[in-house]
């Protein structure tokens, strides 16, 4: 990389190395699946930042994937692995893996990863409530949903 003279890093330093990750690294995308909506979460290029980016209804869910493949890198998917108290895996276990084998057919070579997302809908609207979101947006489950993603992609981070 290009200095100045005090040995800090530049604009035109920061600015390529931003067009390079992005060439290099792609985004982690997870997801909050559900069987009738999903909710989706990505990181920027650097996989520092963990945001949410929408809510899809399931049925159309391989395609938004495929249709958001082609316009950025995605090095990975990260889909919640829900679980009981005792370990054992909840109903929705079974959902998700059919769409998770659909996922590897469709979008072949991008790796599949599983994170525990017990709580996660509890600390979503915990923490909606926290920050002073209406009542009346809070009974919005694709927030939820969403809210929930990240925090399902933002404990991947943490590993």
């Amino acid at each position: 990389m290009l200095r100045t003279n005090n040995g800090d890093k530049s604009y035109m330093d920061t600015k390529l190395w931003a067009i390079f990750a992005n060439k290099i690294l792609g985004r982690i995308v997870a997801l909050d699946y559900g069987t009738v909506r999903t909710g989706i979460a990505v990181t920027d290029e650097l996989h520092l930042i963990a945001s949410g980016l929408c809510t899809v209804e399931t049925s159309g869910l391989l395609k938004f994937l495929k249709n958001y493949s082609e316009e950025e890198t995605i090095d990975r998917f990260v889909i919640g692995e829900p679980r009981q108290m005792d370990n054992s895996f909840s109903e929705s276990e079974t959902h998700i893996r059919k769409f998770i084998a659909k996922l590897a057919e469709t979008l072949p070579g991008i790796p599949i990863e599983r994170q525990d997302e017990r709580f996660t809908s509890k600390i979503a609207q915990q923490s909606l409530i926290e920050s002073g979101v209406s009542k009346k947006r809070r009974r919005d489950k694709s927030l939820i949903d969403e809210v929930s993603a990240t925090l399902i992609l933002q404990a991947h981070l943490s590993k």
